[in-house]
């Protein structure tokens, strides 16, 4: 049931038939889980987004970031508020900069930029070229692979601050760690606009040799299906995905959700998984790694929505 505490008549007057009501997030999350959002905006370029945003705020109504869908899990009950689907996708590739740069508008799909970067001969990119992501997803949670990260290749994101209005924010800004930031830990009150990533020159074929490469291994090693990629964080000196199949668990199942028989870092939606399912997994791989190993395995995934 939709919170009477939102002014739902002033959303409606401000976005008119572009606010949609009680609308399922299963079908915009790579893990094709998840309860209704009470309302839901769709912003088409980082002005709108900008605007959308700060309206929210003026108005202080809660609100949830949702981009390619990928690393979240949604709760069953849903999303409270409003939840905004990024679809600012503009690209604009700078390759008479040096270094070689490319500007993204924070919706645009992370993974098809960095073969499109392949694609031109631009080098810096390859590790991402599997990830499933938005460019505005990977600022926000310094998202890696292959050794690679977003804190490698960004130069600025453009970011609108609740207080502040629009800035360019550095590394030194979003205070980059392992697979997080000051946004990912609540600290920011920022929305990221736009990216500005730096890259370089470089030979196409070895350029793309070594995305396929990647690719590949990607294809061999990650199971196929809706699941919400890693779940955990690798620990320290460790991996995550032994961890827990060292205890036992690979291929448990709880519901239609399973711990991959390939991977055990990844849960997999088998067809009709719920949020609830994956969460009794989580849960069970935690303390079954922290019983036999002492380590207390951090979630990579982040859970949104009413989990009362």
């Amino acid at each position: 049931m939709m919170p009477n505490t939102l002014p739902l008549e002033e959303l409606r007057r401000l976005f008119g038939g572009r606010l949609q009501e009680n609308v399922s997030l299963a079908r915009f999350t790579s893990a094709r889980m998840g309860g209704p959002a009470d309302l839901l905006l769709e912003a088409e370029n980082a002005d709108g987004l900008a605007e959308m945003v700060s309206h929210l705020w003026r108005l202080d109504v809660p609100f949830t970031m949702l981009g390619g869908g990928s690393n979240i899990l949604v709760s069953d009950a849903g999303v409270r508020g409003v939840v905004i689907h990024n679809r600012a996708k503009a690209v604009d590739w700078h390759t008479d900069r040096r270094p070689p740069q490319v500007w993204a508008e924070s919706g645009a799909n992370f993974g098809a930029l960095a073969r499109q970067a392949a694609q031109k001969g631009l080098s810096g990119l390859e590790w991402a070229g599997g990830i499933p992501g938005t460019v505005g997803g990977a600022v926000f949670g310094n998202a890696g692979a292959h050794g690679g990260d977003m804190s490698m290749n960004l130069r600025v994101a453009e970011v609108l601050h609740r207080h502040d209005g629009r800035q360019k924010w550095t590394l030194d800004d979003l205070r980059y760690s392992y697979r997080s930031s000051i946004l990912k830990e609540g600290l920011g009150q920022a929305v990221v606009l736009s990216a500005t990533l730096n890259l370089a020159e470089g030979d196409p074929a070895m350029i793309q040799a070594r995305m396929d490469d990647f690719l590949a291994h990607r294809r061999q090693t990650q199971p196929p299906g809706a699941s919400m990629g890693s779940m955990f964080k690798n620990p320290p000196g460790e991996y995550a995905g032994r961890l827990i199949e060292a205890a036992g668990l690979k291929g448990l199942r709880v519901g239609d959700v399973q711990i991959s028989d390939l991977h055990a870092n990844f849960f997999v939606n088998l067809g009709a998984g719920s949020a609830t399912d994956a969460l009794v997994l989580i849960k069970q791989a935690q303390t079954a790694v922290a019983e036999k190993t002492g380590v207390t395995l951090e979630l990579e995934v982040e859970l949104v929505g009413d989990w009362q």
